[in-house]
């Protein structure tokens, strides 16, 4: 793997959010034919299941898929589901390098997890929501990763309503850090014009009240 795609790793942009967080954008670190290749390999490997969630007491199935993987057989619950992680395997590791080299410059972070979103087009996105489970703890680090369709990406302030928005294209590193779970709601906008799937990645740490035992 070649982490050197670019002579002069990208820095990140200021502060996206105006306060009570930090969201820093690093642009694309991935060029558009390992990008395209990583697409390939994560539609094509992952095994893919719909998601679920309790609903006003009842259990329903999204449209989106997911994933969720990790350093060992973590269980980590939202919306009311627990899943437990599956091992790395396949082209998770290579991203997940290359991220955590991204950050190391600015805020060295070691990730244990990642749960992966499929949307299969702009039909299929996420509600309003925070990543604020107890598994996670206070001011936690999440690295997100985008491949494939451009999509709108938006947080909202519990408070203030403020909003801000951008667009994470293919190959595209955003950085969620400090109070930004406690104070800024963030959501996958829908769109009838994208008619090609998206695969996010989130990666994450969890603290140990969130592993399981094994035999």
């Amino acid at each position: 793997m070649n982490l050197d795609l670019f002579d002069t790793p990208p820095q990140p942009q200021a502060n996206l959010l105006p306060y009570d967080g930090m969201v820093n954008d690093y642009g694309v670190i991935f060029a558009a034919p390992r990008a395209d290749a990583l697409l390939d390999a994560l539609l094509r490997d992952i095994p893919w299941r719909y998601d679920e969630a309790v609903v006003f007491g009842r259990r329903i199935t999204t449209a989106r898929k997911v994933a969720w993987y990790g350093d060992g057989a973590f269980a980590y619950t939202y919306s009311g589901i627990t899943r437990t992680a599956l091992p790395w395997s396949g082209v998770l590791p290579e991203i997940k390098c290359m991220v955590e080299a991204r950050l190391a410059a600015v805020s060295p972070t070691v990730f244990n997890s990642c749960l992966l979103n499929l949307y299969s087009d702009g039909l299929e996105g996420m509600a309003w929501h925070s990543d604020d489970e107890k598994e996670l703890g206070r001011n936690t680090v999440i690295a997100s990763v985008s491949f494939g369709a451009t999509r709108k990406f938006a947080f909202k302030h519990k408070r203030t309503g403020e909003k801000r928005e951008l667009m994470l294209e293919h190959g595209q590193l955003i950085v969620m850090r400090g109070e930004t779970q406690s104070h800024w709601l963030h959501a996958v906008m829908r769109s009838t014009k994208i008619s090609r799937p998206r695969i996010n990645l989130t990666f994450r740490t969890i603290l140990k009240m969130g592993m399981q035992r094994s035999g």
